[in-house]
């Protein structure tokens, strides 16, 4: 019996042309840089990682600042494994509490506390005016809405892609 050739199995490689490969490369600098350069500042300020700050956020602006570990895993782009240990981590500093769900017993709820609150409205404006800095000021408007879009499109194919 023959082995099948397996060059003959994989598809033929379409190499990126040069605008592409440009704005491949570019895409994957801001990707790398953006997040070091808006922790640097918020972590130095408010002693808060910027997912941290996501996860707080999240919490102060969701009906009586709680919500289900799932939903907020999902509003934070995270798995439940890594939020369940920066919520270990927020709970030791008494920014939140994590209970059971009063409907569903098997269900974890995260609630900011009262220093959960005053700990991220202190780190929203650093963290705002940062964002604007970084990302709203060096773009027109019309950039600014086709970066969202086009970075609505690149999330949505990794979604699908599961």
């Amino acid at each position: 019996m023959t082995r099948p050739n397996r060059n003959r199995l994989r598809p033929e490689t379409m190499w990126l042309d040069d605008d592409q490969q440009r704005a491949w490369r570019q895409l994957l600098s801001m990707i790398m840089e953006l997040p070091a350069a808006l922790e640097s500042d918020l972590q130095r300020t408010t002693g808060l990682t910027t997912f941290e700050y996501l996860v707080l956020a999240n919490l102060s602006e969701a009906e009586n600042k709680t919500l289900r570990m799932s939903e907020l895993a999902a509003r934070a782009n995270s798995s439940l494994s890594r939020l369940s240990h920066v919520v270990k981590r927020l709970a030791d500093d008494g920014l939140v509490i994590k209970g059971v769900c009063a409907d569903d017993g098997r269900v974890s709820v995260v609630e900011l506390t009262k220093a959960g609150m005053k700990r991220v409205a202190a780190a929203a404006p650093l963290h705002v005016a940062k964002v604007r800095e970084l990302v709203v000021e060096p773009l027109t408007k019309a950039e600014l809405i086709g970066l969202g879009k086009a970075a609505e499109a690149i999330t949505d194919r990794i979604a699908e892609s599961g």
